[in-house]
């Protein structure tokens, strides 16, 4: 959560980003089915939180034996996917961004940069 917010706070309306996360974790075979919901969480609460844009670039397809989740995304402010990749294989996806969505988001939204409470962030800024 941290990028996103940085990224905000210096000004950015689109933050673009790469990840090649496996497919599947053998510890928790039970949880497959939420792999890829719990790829997209972080990124739609980023996007939503900040109001900003963003591009997720995946790996798909099988590398080095791993199988790799793909799910290339774009994110609207609203912290909904615009665009997604629907295979594994080598896919272009594509959304024209508004920009001005931004500034709707920031005034409907709730103004999470208004109530930012930067003295209570020492204990998770401090090393461990």
């Amino acid at each position: 959560p941290e990028t996103y917010r940085m990224l905000c706070l210096n000004g950015a309306e689109v933050a673009l980003l790469g990840y090649n996360t496996p497919l599947l974790l053998d510890e928790a075979p039970a949880l497959a089915h939420l792999r890829m919901f719990h790829n997209h969480l972080p990124m739609q609460a980023g996007a939503y939180q900040n109001t900003l844009w963003i591009g997720a670039a995946a790996k798909a397809g099988l590398e080095d034996g791993q199988a790799l989740i793909g799910g290339s995304c774009i994110i609207a402010p609203t912290g909904e996917i615009a665009a997604q990749a629907m295979s594994l294989d080598d896919e272009v996806i594509v959304h024209r961004a508004d920009l001005d969505l931004i500034e709707t988001c920031r005034k409907v939204n709730f103004n999470f940069a208004l109530y930012r409470r930067p003295d209570q962030y020492k204990r998770i800024a401090d090393p461990v």
